[in-house]
């Protein structure tokens, strides 16, 4: 059965596709059936620029483990950056590393 969840981000940042390196304004973050993983379910992620087309795209598809562990290892990044440039980690950030 699908499960239609599909969640959608703005970002700013950087992703190379097959044209070369892109900015990506959005991220799309998709729990269902993925298109190309051997996986009944997957956590797929699409980082865009719909403004580039459709070559502005780099899509990831992962296990629930390795989107769990992938999580913990931003967290650790961004909690170890802060220490070394705070003024860099914004209270935004705090805030979102907390729930």
């Amino acid at each position: 059965m699908c499960s239609w969840i599909v969640e959608k981000a703005k970002m700013s940042g950087s992703a190379k596709g097959i044209n070369g390196w892109f900015e990506t304004t959005e991220a799309t973050v998709v729990y269902d059936h993925p298109y190309h993983a051997q996986l009944d379910h997957a956590l797929c992620i699409d980082f865009i620029n719909p403004e580039q087309g459709l070559g502005a795209r780099v899509a990831v598809e992962l296990t629930v483990e390795s989107a769990l562990e992938l999580i913990k290892a931003i967290e650790m990044a961004l909690d170890r950056g802060k220490h070394l440039h705070p003024e860099v980690i914004t209270p935004r950030v705090e805030m979102l590393a907390l729930k």
